[in-house]
């Protein structure tokens, strides 16, 4: 299990909205970065809208890297069982990801 420092901002997206995980961030002492999420008859507010938009801003950088990575090289998901061959994956993916985005590499 990951350790987290004290105020340290976890980011999530809507899925993890939950009563239970506010209350574990609180009790971590972690800062919540989980975008509300709108309910049946009950819709954001516009601070709700604000703060989802300031929280996508930061998340948006991390998620293209993941977008690009599964439109360059059709990866969808793990392709290995186990974690020591999923994380070896990953990395070559991160590999070709930072090579692919070399421009000497691309005028070539």
């Amino acid at each position: 299990m990951i350790k987290l420092k004290p105020r340290t901002p976890v980011f999530a997206d809507k899925g993890y909205a939950s009563a239970e995980n506010d209350e574990v961030l609180i009790i971590k002492k972690l800062k919540n970065r989980i975008l509300y999420k709108a309910v049946k008859n009950k819709p954001l507010t516009e601070l709700e809208k604000r703060i989802n938009k300031t929280i996508s801003q930061t998340r948006y950088k991390v998620e293209r890297t993941f977008g690009s990575i599964s439109r360059w090289f059709k990866v969808s998901g793990a392709r290995y069982v186990g974690k020591a061959k999923t994380h070896s994956q990953q990395l070559i993916q991160a590999i070709s990801y930072n090579l692919y985005r070399i421009p000497i590499i691309e005028a070539v």
